[in-house]
């Protein structure tokens, strides 16, 4: 299926699994008080939102 499926809509799913994995993760820094992990999770998260947008923008461009 890999073959098959429009870079828009991988770049959507990636996106959006990064920015789950993303907000979990800083979660999960606030709850055991490591800044460190939260500000990872953050970056993660905002990572993952660029990449989801960039699909959007493919898809409405029609790439």
């Amino acid at each position: 299926m890999d073959l098959f499926m429009k870079q828009n809509i991988k770049d959507r799913v990636k996106g959006s699994a990064k920015e789950a994995a993303g907000k979990m993760k800083q979660a999960a820094g606030r709850a055991v008080k490591n800044p460190r992990m939260e500000d990872e999770g953050r970056v993660q998260k905002m990572k993952g939102k660029a990449q989801r947008k960039v699909g959007e923008v493919e898809k409405v461009a029609g790439v």
